[in-house]
């Protein structure tokens, strides 16, 4: 993927000795006694991360944490003490304000967590106003400025006036105005943060089915980490100015990196977090008409498996378990039983992006679930140990570990042969 957004060492020191507590930072003083020796504020210290194009990158920290002085540097809204701020390899932090200026109109947007709407302009002219001010003619500005307003849904509403507007629809009117200037990058400051819960929700979602079709890099800053978990492709978790942890949903909340993110995410729905394909495993595969019982059993005797799925061509034709093939073999004292005698074609089935959380039923049932693409080729298989051992914050047993019931795990011996 192309890096789109490089961000190396940025500092930000408040005040007008700010080489004075840089070189204080430095040699290992904290926040706080820089402050109270010299007054000057480190609002963010160190910061490095990229992003790549199209993806959704999420700072998540609590108020003070710097997440807002970072976004805004991104932009050039607030000039950083030091480091580099890389878009397409250009330095925001150290270029020309006419380069600046060139940045701003053709690659980045922001929107604000208030709507900042015009109450005496129509929608469309709030939605057109970014354009205006980059001298975008009025019939233009128009038509790009009603594009944006379908892609939120709201072109119905383009005459009206914001005082017609729900506030989740008046944030929208908002984002419309950043996707007028088609941004390559848009910056969002807590955008959803004014809205109530049920309708932060819908933006959320909106947001996410919209970014299926626009595909922009994105950068998210938000308080509440259950939406950073949602929204972000990538996460950075700040604190005290500092990025203490940056990876997937996964990766922070199964692998916290400190203490205090551990807090963070100690009370998370890991149901809500990971998917299927995170916990899934390459399938155990017999083909119908080649293979028979006596190969599923061998096979699932090999791998320590308790089904296996059985295939025809690349079609799932269904799954049988180790208790059937084990019977059919035994009963019939041959090798060769079919397994179209003895499979089952009733099995679940899922789809990569499937949280855990919906996995639970399918789990219960004992098999495998199969994990299908969009050309509902089979591409792995949750075991139903891993799904109960990621949602009770066991991930190791979901990684080969013992299971605690081993007997539901490992498939049982087969009859000697005398007794076939």
């Amino acid at each position: 993927m192309t890096v789109k957004l490089k961000v190396k060492e940025v500092y930000k020191i408040f005040g007008d000795r700010p080489k004075e507590a840089l070189a204080l930072l430095e040699a290992g003083n904290s926040k706080e006694s820089i402050l109270e020796s010299t007054g000057q504020t480190i609002g963010v210290q160190g910061a490095e991360f990229e992003v790549e194009e199209g993806q959704i990158f999420v700072v998540m920290g609590l108020s003070g944490s710097g997440k807002s002085t970072l976004v805004r540097m991104l932009n050039g809204l607030i000039r950083p003490t030091s480091g580099q701020i890389l878009v397409d390899g250009d330095d925001v932090a150290n270029c020309t304000a006419a380069k600046l200026r060139d940045i701003r109109r053709k690659k980045i947007a922001m929107v604000f967590q208030h709507f900042a709407l015009f109450p005496h302009r129509t929608i469309a002219e709030n939605a057109a106003y970014g354009l205006k001010i980059k001298g975008v003619s009025a019939p233009e500005r128009r038509e790009r400025a009603l594009q944006a307003l379908e892609q939120v849904g709201l072109s119905a509403w383009a005459d009206s006036y914001p005082s017609d507007l729900s506030g989740g629809m008046q944030q929208r009117v908002g984002l419309a105005r950043g996707l007028a200037t088609e941004p390559q990058i848009l910056l969002m400051d807590e955008p959803f943060g004014a809205l109530d819960p049920l309708i932060r929700r819908e933006m959320q979602d909106e947001l996410l089915a919209l970014q299926k079709t626009l595909k922009k890099t994105i950068i998210f800053i938000t308080h509440d980490l259950n939406e950073a978990l949602l929204l972000g492709d990538k996460i950075a978790i700040m604190k005290d100015g500092r990025i203490v942890q940056v990876g997937t949903a996964q990766d922070i909340v199964s692998s916290p990196a400190d203490d205090y993110v551990a807090a963070f995410v100690a009370d998370i729905d890991r149901g809500r977090v990971f998917t299927a394909e995170t916990v899934a495993t390459e399938p155990a595969v017999m083909q119908l008409g080649s293979d028979t019982a006596g190969d599923a059993v061998k096979a699932m005797e090999d791998q320590n498996r308790n089904a296996v799925y059985v295939m025809d061509g690349e079609e799932i034709a269904g799954v049988v378990t180790y208790q059937q093939a084990a019977a059919a073999d035994r009963d019939s004292g041959a090798d060769d039983v079919p397994l179209a005698d003895v499979m089952t074609t009733d099995f679940p089935k899922t789809d990569p992006d499937t949280q855990l959380a919906d996995l639970y039923g399918h789990a219960s049932s004992g098999l495998p679930i199969a994990v299908t693409d969009a050309d509902n080729k089979l591409v792995g298989v949750v075991e139903p140990e891993a799904v109960f051992a990621q949602l009770s914050a066991e991930p190791n047993a979901s990684e080969g570990a013992e299971p605690a019931d081993a007997a539901a795990a490992t498939p049982p011996q087969p009859a000697p042969a005398a007794a076939r």
